[in-house]
């Protein structure tokens, strides 16, 4: 039975990207065919394309999430309510009682109305248009790892070209590679793209506490596919997800499909998820995936080794590491096919036009 400790890796400090490269087309991208690895760019991306593709993107948009209140209490959203109020990070939640009212840099009042352990507190803004307030006193929520502050480059490169509904607190970071340029040439190439929606929470980038993977209490986030974007889906002859983010929605909408004879791969969505994918994982959506390097012992890691294979995730990453990838959010990427598919993933030179 494989524990946290399976997914563990060595990773030098210097490798974490803490800045993205000057252009978003500049990164590197490791493919990944079973034990074979190819070192090659993103632009490279386009030539594994084929006609009758889909490339399905995560369209979610980042909000500025974490603020200050009172002028101490360092909070970061999360994850929104149905009630319309927000669950956020806070180091010193335990200092905070249920009804106490914060004020916010603009003046801006919020109410503690609860609190736990696993989620932290959830707030009520006192307000009419909370990402108004967000876009006046919120920050970008950089992950930990980058161990820096924002800067004005982080509000528009922590954001893919395609964003557009607000809810995110982290980005979908494989698509930050993507310009409108590749988005166009992908078109070109015969391919389909299609912008699904998945709100990205905190849990995206923490690391699995427990060493039992059946213990550990998985993240909720909200995602949407609509009735026509899972008819394309639906027939394509390869699904290509960017981004792990893609992945758990297409993943999750085809786990609750329950007319299979009507949707082949995916069924309409739209609601919460926990997906938690781990090697043994029978993947009914898709084939390809293109996904950034991910931390030790993270959910995104045991996807990525459920879907490509633990030993050769493994290889991978080694690989990764002496030739000086970079990794996490503003990292370089990889391309990887699913273990249990039965085509050869040929690299395909078009003609440039």
């Amino acid at each position: 039975m494989l524990t946290t400790s399976d997914f563990d890796f060595e990773l030098p400090p210097e490798l974490i990207a803490s800045h993205p490269l000057p252009q978003r087309d500049a990164s590197r991208m490791l493919v990944v065919d079973g034990k074979n690895t190819h070192d090659k760019h993103i632009r490279d991306f386009l030539d594994y394309l084929r006609p009758g593709d889909v490339v399905v993107f995560n369209n979610s948009r980042v909000i500025p999430a974490r603020f200050m209140a009172d002028g101490k209490y360092e909070i970061t959203l999360h994850t929104e309510t149905r009630d319309g109020c927000w669950w956020g990070l806070c180091k010193k939640f335990t200092k905070l009682q249920l009804g106490r009212i914060l004020t916010l840099d603009d003046g801006t009042e919020i109410e503690i109305v609860a609190k736990n352990q696993d989620s932290g507190i959830k707030i009520n803004f006192l307000c009419e248009d909370v990402f108004a307030v967000l876009e006046r006193v919120g920050k970008m929520p950089l992950p930990p790892y980058m161990k820096r502050e924002e800067q004005l480059e982080d509000r528009e490169r922590y954001q893919t070209v395609y964003s557009a509904p607000l809810g995110s607190m982290a980005a979908p970071t494989a698509g930050l590679h993507f310009t409108p340029e590749l988005l166009d040439e992908i078109r070109a190439r015969g391919a389909k793209i299609v912008n699904i929606t998945l709100h990205v929470g905190a849990g995206t980038w923490m690391p699995v506490k427990t060493e039992d993977l059946s213990e550990h209490k998985m993240h909720s986030e909200w995602g949407r596919i609509t009735e026509s974007q899972a008819e394309i889906i639906n027939n394509a002859k390869r699904v290509i997800a960017v981004g792990t983010t893609s992945m758990r929605l297409l993943e999750s909408s085809a786990k609750y499909n329950r007319n299979p004879s009507k949707y082949r791969r995916v069924a309409p969505f739209n609601r919460n998820t926990r997906i938690f994918i781990t090697p043994g994982y029978n993947f009914r959506a898709v084939d390809v995936l293109l996904t950034n390097f991910h931390l030790p012992k993270s959910t995104l890691f045991m996807l990525v080794s459920a879907f490509a294979g633990l030993p050769e995730m493994q290889a991978a990453y080694k690989h990764a590491v002496d030739e000086k990838y970079r990794f996490f959010s503003y990292g370089d990427c990889c391309l990887l096919f699913n273990k249990e598919g039965k085509q050869k993933h040929t690299q395909v030179k078009h003609d440039s036009k």
